[in-house]
């Protein structure tokens, strides 16, 4: 079982962020953390939930480093029953609020695995981005999780943005291997409704050319790509187990959860949840959308699409493919060569 927790809470709202996240309610912090627990209580029986059954815990965001570190222990209290002995668990971070007491405070509740959203290590490309921090915080952030304990960093880096050239690209790669990390994820920047840049869409460029140079720059360096934004020495079981089609408990406003073949959504109104945490939507999948989601997420990373899940028509399609060299055949199992083709070849098979 997988478990993600959201944190609403930034102290700046990024030009490109979509998530569901707050600048302008910190005093909320810890009603809302109270309303987890409540949530909680309800998805561990939903979940039934027993003991040593959660793989991987991800706190994600908004900014999970907003959120002081002693708030999160009475969620780990009632967890630690249900972890398992090695069970991964992810904080995401960001430089500026992630202090040498956020990490140590956290690394002793049991958290693991730190993801940093860097994002670049260029400041007019930070700047650009309406990012809080700066290149040189972002170092020296990654060292301090490291001296503090955690042997599982990740960062995140954006391309396809406006200016983005090798030289820049290569520089922020360049700077991201010199640090104590074995894990990257690399986003193309997104123009998503109802953010800053909703008015700017110019400032995001994609060229393929130009992405195709970066992930084999990546992967030179020693971090295998496993997934489309993912690359790594290390492979996040929590990532592994959404692409793998795993059940995940969702909590937290503006969450998803999936059990079977019913997903969940949490409220995304931070008040309405503190006030509700357990009203939740829920959605029936169909044995279309399923197989249609594990098509896609096979292909979009080294997981593959079993031979099983494909239809007459669908495995003669792959075979074409496999003709064709745009994916290889395996242990019984359909593999793509190249991600960034993922979605075409998906919606060709269907």
């Amino acid at each position: 079982m997988l478990l993600y927790i959201h944190i609403p809470f930034c102290d700046s709202k990024c030009s490109y962020c979509a998530f569901n996240s707050y600048v302008d309610k910190f005093n909320l912090k810890k009603d809302y953390m109270d309303a987890l627990e409540i949530q909680l209580d309800l998805e561990l029986k939903r979940f039934n939930l027993k003991k040593n059954s959660i793989v991987s815990i991800f706190i994600g965001g908004g900014t999970p480093s907003t959120v002081s570190a002693k708030l999160y222990e009475p969620l780990f209290k009632i967890l630690e029953p249900f972890l398992k002995p090695d069970a991964e668990i992810t904080s995401e971070a960001n430089p500026n609020s992630a202090t040498s007491d956020w990490l140590a405070g956290m690394f002793e509740l049991g958290v693991n695995r730190i993801s940093f959203g860097v994002q670049s290590f260029n400041d007019d490309k930070l700047k650009l981005l309406n990012r809080a921090h700066n290149s040189q915080q972002a170092k020296e952030v990654v060292i301090n999780a490291k001296k503090i304990g955690f042997q599982n960093i990740s960062l995140d880096l954006i391309y396809a943005t406006y200016g983005d050239t090798k030289e820049l690209l290569n520089n922020d790669l360049t700077e991201a291997i010199k640090l104590p990390i074995n894990h990257l994820s690399a986003y193309a920047l997104t123009i998503e409704e109802g953010t800053l840049f909703e008015t700017k869409p110019q400032m995001s460029k994609e060229k393929l050319e130009l992405t195709s140079w970066f992930f084999e720059s990546i992967t030179n360096n020693g971090f295998e790509q496993y997934e489309i934004s993912n690359f790594g020495s290390y492979k996040s079981k929590h990532n592994l187990g959404y692409w793998h089609y795993k059940d995940y408990i969702g909590l937290g406003s503006g969450a998803v959860g999936k059990l079977k073949n019913e997903r969940f959504y949490p409220t995304s109104n931070i008040d309405n949840y503190i006030l509700n945490p357990i009203n939740i939507d829920s959605e029936q999948l169909s044995a279309d959308e399923i197989k249609m989601e594990k098509i896609f997420l096979g292909l979009r990373s080294y997981v593959g699409i079993k031979k099983e899940n494909l239809d007459k028509n669908e495995l003669k399609k792959a075979q074409l493919l496999v003709d064709e060299k745009k994916l290889y055949f395996k242990d019984n199992t359909f593999y793509n060569y190249d991600f960034l083709l993922a979605d075409e070849i998906a919606l060709f098979l269907s």
